[in-house]
């Protein structure tokens, strides 16, 4: 559409103007903010609900009604290192909330300093962080929180770009690093095995550098196939970095979004420091719902079954998503987007310079999405270009409507660059 001549510009932004007053005309009110489970994905849960009745007694005996166990409960530990493919020793189950852990885990090396560091991050004369980009909002609002220096590197198909990687990690202010490595936010990229291994390998100016692997999307297939699940513990401890991951998973896009089981896998030594500051925090985690989720699941291929519902919900819905932004923008060139094979998110780019004009231009025709820049540092892309697109919440019907709509907002957002120019 950049392309076109003088008159055929004028003459397609009169037709995509009259396409986007009538769509303000429909007095939309559709949401594609967040990656939210559907009502339909809750239920897939319900059965948690009556669990685990009068049947509170742990396979080693614990009264899961009573205080304590910072380690959380062998039962779901043993499941969930199943699925991880990691040893159980090396992992924690927590409450609901793998962010909070994350959270918990930052904060205390800025007060405290991990059990690698010399001295507090707080005392340190700057904490720079990197951030993989496009990523996950919540991880950086963390590290912006505290105040860290955020600096960006690029994905690539394989992961972030790891010769940028390496050059800012032999920086002894760089204390650590944002990552989602299967299905990642919002890209839906996995990293290969190579990329695995590297970050387990490379030298860190940093004794006490740390790479927070947020799992979160471990077994959110869209097909029938689940990705692999690298042990990068393992690749850590063989390359003799054995402290450097602080690895993280959860069940909550999974069972109940709110009230399900975050788990936290690292090393003994790393478990360790954890427990120090998490048994004065807390008398232990909320070792019912613990129990509940692995009579629920009962055992890995339980966690598969249930992905397979999810996949059938969700997968529909990021077909149409992908069909329509296919049907109504592809001839023009005006964006590219990613086509993921799990997760919950697609990564949409926009000429650049439009974004942010897209997101007005939708939320004024009722349609709300992530704000433009929310997937980099401070809500600011350099290049006013990428948008989250959540389509897990919203039934197909209202979908198609709302993503028709974001094409029409693109198209004028992009003429009216071109008119500009």
């Amino acid at each position: 559409m950049l392309d076109f001549d003088a008159e055929r510009l004028a003459q397609f932004n009169a037709e995509i103007t009259a396409k986007y007053e009538d769509l303000k005309a429909k007095n939309l009110n559709l949401n594609l903010t967040r990656g939210k489970p559907s009502s339909e994905q809750l239920d897939f849960g319900n059965a948690l609900l009556s669990l685990p009745g009068e049947n509170y007694i742990a396979a080693d005996g614990t009264d899961c009604r009573n205080y304590g166990g910072v380690t959380g409960i062998a039962d779901i530990r043993n499941l969930w290192a199943e699925v991880l493919g990691i040893p159980a020793e090396n992992l924690y189950a927590g409450d609901a909330s793998s962010l909070n852990i994350m959270f918990d885990l930052i904060s205390w090396s800025y007060i405290f300093g991990n059990n690698d560091s010399e001295r507090p991050w707080k005392d340190e004369e700057k904490v720079k962080w990197i951030c993989p980009v496009p990523g996950y909002d919540r991880h950086f609002t963390i590290t912006e929180h505290l105040g860290f220096e955020m600096i960006t590197v690029p994905m690539t198909d394989e992961g972030p770009d790891m010769d940028a990687v390496r050059e800012l990690a032999a920086d002894p202010q760089v204390k650590g690093m944002w990552t989602v490595p299967v299905f990642g936010n919002p890209t839906g990229i996995t990293f290969s095995e190579a990329t695995c291994r590297a970050l387990a390998e490379m030298e860190t100016g940093a004794p006490d550098f740390r790479i927070v692997w947020d799992n979160a999307y471990a077994v959110h297939t869209l097909t029938d196939e689940f990705p692999v699940v690298y042990n990068v513990l393992d690749f850590a401890k063989e390359a003799g970095n054995p402290n450097r991951f602080w690895f993280m998973s959860s069940t909550s896009k999974i069972t109940q979004a709110g009230a399900g089981v975050s788990f936290f896998a690292s090393s003994k030594e790393n478990l360790d420091w954890y427990a120090s500051h998490a048994n004065v925090r807390g008398i232990g985690p909320n070792k019912i719902n613990q129990l509940a989720h692995a009579q629920f699941f009962h055992d890995a291929e339980g966690v598969r079954i249930q992905m397979r519902k999810h996949a059938g919900s969700l997968a529909p819905k990021f077909q149409r998503v992908l069909e329509i932004l296919d049907e109504r923008l592809s001839e023009y060139g005006v964006a590219t987007w990613t086509k993921p094979k799990g997760g919950y998110f697609i990564s949409l780019d926009v000429v650049d310079g439009t974004a942010a004009r897209v997101v007005q231009l939708a939320k004024e025709a009722g349609i709300a999405l992530t704000g433009a820049g929310s997937s980099f540092p401070l809500h600011k892309d350099p290049n006013n270009r990428n948008i989250r697109l959540a389509p897990s919440l919203p039934p197909v019907e209202e979908l198609e409507v709302a993503m028709d709509g974001v094409a029409t907002c693109v198209l004028l957002a992009a003429c009216e660059k071109a008119l500009e120019a």
